[in-house]
């Protein structure tokens, strides 16, 4: 295998990590926003605090990982996609900033009118910054980012119909893979009333982000007819097919209330359609573009696979040993910044 194709494995291996653990992160700060005022919304509110709190910045490595890899791998990728998409990455950036900072924020603010400047600020960014995102993975997809430096159109790559629905997709995949976890983690809070309100919003909100899936393809038909060709009848298909059985068999286990099995097929739905794209497009990167033609010399590759394996056994078994005993934690239902005050 070209040591660039080992390089494009890695960079979706982290790809995929940051959409099942930050996306599901972005998404419980929709919901965090959707929770309702300070009473009502309170044990919401302090469910989510509970769940992201010790692995939400954590998360954000793997973004760190994915745009390292790109910048010493496929360099000439990097620098096409950062100069003709820096609008809606600025954005993003900003939005993560914004975000985790209002969260801590709050979490230690004493004032009423404080945790509701905070918190709209962290539910807004939590919104916002995977829509942003998801326009960037648009304008890649549909073949508006050329080659070279600020050579595409600085609005219009990232403004048009494949990247919003891309956009809307995101925002709802993580907002659905947040209820799904949600669901589970008020069941072990021993908070059967929350379980059961996260089980309907994921519900509603897997039928509805299955109808942005397929809106997305009928996009893509128009849009990018030949990324739309791979993944209805190309070899990507049979990851299109896994993510909409894994999405039904989602749905399923919602209704039954089986929430552990729930996880499983709600994030093999996610991969299903995150890989079916990057299947579906490989090797072409930018159009003209392939793999081999944007990668950095065979040193530089090598040298690079040489230190994400290093890493990888530093970085792997610490963030499992923190997603591990997090998920090993108190099953008492935490309290919120409201509760803690109050006391």
């Amino acid at each position: 295998m070209p040591l660039v194709d080992v390089i494009l494995a890695l960079v979706w291996i982290g790809l995929t990590a940051y959409v099942l653990f930050a996306g599901a992160d972005f998404g419980a700060g929709g919901w965090d926003l959707l929770a309702g005022g300070a009473e009502r919304g309170r044990r919401q509110r302090g469910l989510i605090e509970h769940s992201i709190g010790p692995v939400w910045e954590a998360n954000h490595v793997w973004l760190i990982f994915v745009i390292v890899l790109l910048w010493t791998g496929v360099p000439q990728v990097f620098a096409a996609v950062f100069s003709t998409l820096y609008i809606p990455l600025t954005l993003a950036a900003l939005g993560i900033i914004a975000r985790g900072s209002a969260f801590a924020f709050r979490k230690v603010s004493t004032r009423l009118w404080q945790r509701r400047l905070f918190g709209a600020t962290f539910a807004f960014s939590s919104v916002v910054t995977p829509f942003f995102l998801g326009t960037v993975a648009g304008a890649i997809a549909s073949g508006r980012v050329p080659p070279g430096i600020a050579a595409g159109n600085l609005v219009t790559s990232w403004l048009n119909p494949t990247s919003i629905v891309t956009g809307a997709l995101a925002v709802g995949t993580g907002a659905y893979l947040a209820a799904v976890y949600l669901t589970r983690d008020a069941e072990r809070a021993h908070s059967p009333a929350l379980a059961e309100s996260f089980r309907r919003r994921g519900l509603v909100t897997g039928v509805v982000v299955g109808v942005v899936a397929a809106v997305g393809l009928v996009v893509l038909h128009a849009d990018a007819p030949s990324l739309f060709t791979e993944l209805t009848s190309g070899r990507a298909l049979p990851l299109l097919v896994l993510s909409v059985a894994a999405g039904l068999a989602s749905l399923v286990l919602l209704w039954l209330r089986v929430f552990v099995a729930v996880r499983i097929t709600a994030a093999a739905a996610v991969v299903g359609l995150l890989w079916g794209w990057g299947v579906g497009q490989f090797p072409r990167l930018l159009p003209g573009v392939t793999a081999r033609q944007a990668a950095a010399t065979d040193a530089v590759l090598a040298a690079t696979i040489g230190a994400v394996a290093v890493g990888a056994l530093l970085l792997v078994p610490s963030l499992w040993w923190l997603y591990a005993t997090f998920q090993r934690g108190s099953r008492q239902e935490p309290a919120s910044a409201s509760d803690q005050e109050s006391t």
